[in-house]
């Protein structure tokens, strides 16, 4: 008979180092599985997971002794799914028809992609005020019930001083996307003031200038925001070959259950896989093994909206990830591979806990985070914009993120005796080779081949590849060189 076992994980506020004993595990047939095991990650706090069970068909049991643990549960209940039914479709487009419209951008249209599939739930439509002030001064939002979930990063449509006046008091707008195909529709709307200053500096921490998202999106958005509940008269689709990686939440938490997942570990990126990065994606499974689960199941999650010109771009990164699982760095069985929508901010400690955030809704209950995630250099110094530090310990304490256990990256680096990534052991550091993603690029530039072990061979050719054809595309220019 298939059940399912929905764990709550009790806080404490103790703050201690990176520990991954193996739990112990006391079961009893017919009754609940209680798991008492030391901290993964004491920041978050899980001291003890007391599991009871409920009838379920999509996770079976194999034997009593088999810890499971239902999926995460999305945040403030069920997935939310804001496109409209087939059978309903033609009578939306025809309502739509009548009333104003709004013309998207292609990242606007990314932001209906995530709202549409429950990425961001329980958020029905843009932000209204109340929400996106929440957002910008909080990092999360109140429910009618009186919980909290996190939201980090404000979900917004901007509109010019034309659309305010087009749409006057019309309670509903249609949405256009950016070759005039109506897309959706927003109805219920409220038209506020797009304080800009107030956005950037909240939400990155500074507003000097060369802020990829502020230049590409903020400055040259209009001076209202407009918020409400959003439908979508069809499945988002980009038909660059790459849809098929494009798994919802709901659909990401179908296959986990096919696999009969008793955890979920995410991995977010946005560059290319070498080895360090497998390393410590193979250590976290070999750890989770270790505390009991049977079949932790790791989602390798590469971001797929907007980044900046510089980087490695997502069709790129996403054959070179196929050659990691085809060269067996990662194993097929126990990686599901798809592309994260949303697009990207580099806005660092607050931007992290929109990417763990998104991620409970896909049904993941463990995520790792690197050294100075979603952040990059500052855009006029010569220094890193955030502590590189601060990622990890923001997750630790941000409001809304409790269920969810944060696995802080081990430092990776090239071990020059053994010849391959290897965790960095301080006893022997003059024998480790620090590889920046600056330099690794720069490799792949000049045709050059980094030390063996580095990167699987396949992996490393789509990278080669990659920047030859730059330099055909532009004879006599060097490619932009990315940003580690």
């Amino acid at each position: 008979m298939a059940q399912t076992i929905r764990a709550h994980f009790i806080s404490t506020s103790t703050h201690l180092p990176l520990n991954l004993e193996t739990a112990k595990i006391v079961t009893r047939r017919n009754q609940g599985i209680k798991i008492q095991t030391k901290p993964i990650y004491h920041f978050n706090l899980l001291t003890q997971s007391v599991v009871s069970q409920s009838m379920s068909a999509s996770s079976p049991i194999k034997g009593s002794s088999m810890i499971r643990s239902s999926l995460i549960d999305p945040d403030g209940g069920s997935l939310v799914d804001l496109v409209v039914p087939e059978s309903e479709r033609a009578l939306k487009r025809g309502e739509a028809e009548s009333m104003p419209k709004v013309k998207l951008t292609k990242i606007d249209i990314e932001w209906v992609h995530v709202l549409s599939e429950g990425w961001a739930n329980p958020l029905r439509g843009f932000m209204r005020e109340d929400e996106y002030l929440q957002s910008l001064h909080f990092n999360c939002l109140r429910l009618s019930d009186g919980s909290v979930v996190n939201m980090s990063l404000p979900i917004v449509l901007a509109i010019d001083d034309n659309d305010k006046e087009a749409i006057d008091a019309s309670p509903n707008v249609g949405l256009l996307g950016p070759n005039g195909d109506l897309v959706g529709i927003l109805r219920s709307v409220q038209i506020y003031k797009h304080n800009k200053e107030e956005r950037i500096a909240r939400t990155w921490g500074t507003t000097a200038p060369g802020l990829p998202y502020v230049e590409e999106v903020i400055r040259l958005a209009g001076n209202w925001l407009i918020g409400g509940d959003l439908e979508v008269l069809e499945p988002v689709n980009y038909n660059d070959g790459l849809d098929h990686y494009r798994l919802s939440p709901r659909e990401l938490r179908k296959e986990f259950d096919m696999r009969q997942a008793d955890a979920v570990f995410a991995f977010q990126l946005r560059n290319p896989v070498h080895n360090g990065h497998a390393l410590l994606m193979n250590d976290t499974r070999k750890r989770l093994l270790e505390m009991g689960y049977k079949n932790p199941i790791l989602l390798l999650h590469p971001l797929g909206g907007f980044t900046k010109a510089d980087d490695v771009p997502l069709d790129v990164r996403m054959e070179q990830h196929s050659k990691v699982l085809e060269d067996g760095i990662l194993d097929p069985e126990t990686t599901v591979v798809a592309i994260f929508p949303s697009p990207m901010h580099y806005a660092g400690p607050t931007e992290v806990q929109w990417h763990a955030k998104a991620r409970i809704n896909a049904g993941a209950n463990f995520y790792i985070v690197g050294r100075d995630p979603a952040g990059m250099g500052h855009p006029v110094e010569k220094r890193d914009l955030y502590d590189p530090d601060h990622g990890k310990k923001v997750l630790s304490m941000a409001p809304g993120l409790e269920k969810l256990n944060i696995l802080p990256f081990k430092v990776a680096a090239y071990d020059t005796v053994e010849k391959k990534m290897a965790f960095f052991d301080p006893s022997r550091a003059k024998n480790f080779l620090f590889i920046s993603g600056t330099k690794m690029r720069n490799y792949a530039r000049n045709g050059e081949n980094p030390p063996d072990g580095f990167m699987c061979p396949g992996g490393w050719k789509v990278l080669v590849n990659y920047y030859k054809s730059l330099q055909a595309e532009e004879p006599g220019q060097p490619p932009d060189v990315l940003s580690a």
